[in-house]
């Protein structure tokens, strides 16, 4: 394998991690609940921040993480319980009240904590081959974020959890009349895409300056991929992640992060100009013939 290989294989896995990771909690609030929550980069920034003042009040950076995680996921249940739960099948108030968030969220930490924050160090050195070196932590995020994607796949195939939160999204007067307590699934599924929002401002932490405004280097990819995906949350994620991470691997490997940029957006809007219900519209619909072609 040549070094231009390995620079290429990095990149894709780098890119892939960054896709996913930064997608998957807005995939869940919005392919499951259909919240278009506008504030879902400061829900990163949460995570973030949490991750980092615990990491500088002393605790390691596992445990900091986990503190990251944890506040995210209080602070969304806070503001379903008080602001999202009186949104629910509005979804252009819901667009307003989440910008809104994202703005008072944004002002607040600025207020609070300035314009920046002492950044945690990057973890786990580098991985060097030939005269390259990559970063291991980022190709590690690789495998966090492939391990994501098969927790949520088991959680909501092989859960009870699961099965009433598909039940409550597909028809919710009729889980509610089969004794589901479909408040209480809101409540968890909105609880569930706050605490991935927040694992993922845990794990970019040691790899991102920390600044009020953070969240919006992630709000664009996590916008861009669930289009493209399309309604299944986990298969679109996962296979919208791979196709805009080899775009913008291979362009960025070929003229730089900037160009890399360009391409995916670009490859993206004539991915939703082809497929307009995303890539699980072209996968159902393939099912769609290949059943009728079988009777």
């Amino acid at each position: 394998m040549t070094y231009d290989t390995l620079n290429l294989l990095f990149q894709f896995l780098d890119s892939f991690a960054f896709i996913v990771l930064a997608t998957v909690g807005l995939a869940v609030i919005f392919g499951m609940m259909g919240i278009i929550n506008l504030a879902h980069g400061e829900f990163i920034l949460v995570g973030a921040y949490g991750t980092t003042l615990s990491y500088g009040a002393g605790l390691p950076l596992v445990a900091a993480m986990g503190v990251g995680v944890l506040v995210t996921t209080v602070f969304g249940l806070v503001l379903e319980r008080t602001v999202i739960r009186r949104l629910y099948h509005r979804p252009l108030d819901s667009m307003v009240a989440t910008w809104g968030l994202s703005l008072l969220s944004i002002q607040l930490a600025r207020i609070v904590f300035g314009n920046t924050l002492s950044q945690v160090g990057t973890p786990l050195g580098s991985i060097s081959y030939g005269p390259f070196s990559y970063s291991a932590y980022r190709v590690a995020l690789a495998g966090i974020a492939v391990a994501v994607l098969g927790g949520l796949y088991w959680l909501f195939m092989y859960t009870e959890f699961g099965t009433q939160a598909r039940a409550t999204m597909e028809d919710e007067p009729t889980a509610r009349s089969m004794g589901v307590d479909t408040d209480r699934i809101y409540l968890g599924t909105f609880g569930l895409g706050s605490a991935l929002a927040g694992l993922t401002g845990a794990l970019y932490a040691p790899t991102i300056t920390m600044t009020p405004e953070l969240g919006a280097s992630f709000l664009v990819e996590a916008f861009v991929t669930v289009v493209v995906g399309g309604s299944s949350v986990l298969v679109g994620t996962s296979l919208a992640g791979g196709f805009l991470g080899v775009v913008n691997a291979t362009f960025t490997n070929l003229a730089g992060t900037f160009i890399g940029q360009v391409a995916m957006l670009l490859a993206a809007i004539l991915a939703i100009r082809l497929l307009p219900e995303g890539i699980t519209g072209l996968l159902d619909s393939w099912r769609e013939k290949r059943a009728e072609g079988e009777q």
